[in-house]
């Protein structure tokens, strides 16, 4: 069995181009025999961070917040898919990402980065790095960054161009690094129970 990989995108925007490149990853990976799911945090659509799923009794959290929590437990790596608006984040990923902690412990995390401009949104990658270190993952040295997303993936969800090109050339980088990652994390995991 392939390693369980899911995938995280978080624009909430009306025309997303980064959704293209979320789906191409899961695409990417399924090929390479790992089971990747996209999290889509639009179609989940939690509210606001009010209280953690960590904060609620036994039971009682929302469905959609017990169901993703079973998901992160079981998963055995992540990629964070993100654009980068004014320097940060992307809102709709980091309250989706907040509503959990526990749950992303010992677990290698990749970044994939993309923006409409030529700095393939390496600022919101940067920040995203130490925001997944403080939640307990590993995150990985190898990132994605796709420059010019809307002439990088088309409509079909293909790479075309420069961009395209450069994405399809560092992609199995990327994935043979989240793959070792996952691998001594999960017979690290079997080997002995995590520390806390």
């Amino acid at each position: 069995m392939g390693d369980r990989i899911m995938i995280f995108y978080g624009s909430y925007r009306s025309a997303r181009q980064g959704i293209r490149l979320a789906e191409w990853l899961v695409g990417a990976f399924a090929e390479r025999g790992a089971s990747a799911e996209l999290i889509d945090a639009k179609a989940l659509d939690l509210p606001m961070l009010d209280r953690m799923y960590k904060e609620y009794p036994k039971g009682e959290a929302p469905p959609a917040l017990e169901a993703l929590a079973e998901k992160i437990r079981a998963a055995d790596a992540f990629v964070f898919v993100t654009g980068e608006y004014n320097w940060g984040v992307q809102p709709g990923l980091k309250n989706l990402t907040d509503h959990f902690l526990e749950e992303w412990f010992w677990r290698p995390a990749a970044i994939a980065s993309y923006s409409a401009g030529r700095f393939a949104g390496s600022r919101a990658g940067l920040a995203w790095h130490g925001i997944l270190s403080e939640m307990g993952m590993v995150v990985v040295s190898s990132t994605l960054a796709v420059g010019a997303i809307g002439h990088s993936i088309d409509a079909a969800g293909a790479p075309v161009g420069d961009g395209g090109s450069a994405l399809t050339r560092a992609f199995p980088h990327f994935a043979d690094d989240l793959g070792w990652w996952a691998q001594a994390a999960r017979t690290q995991r079997e080997h002995s129970a995590p520390p806390y």
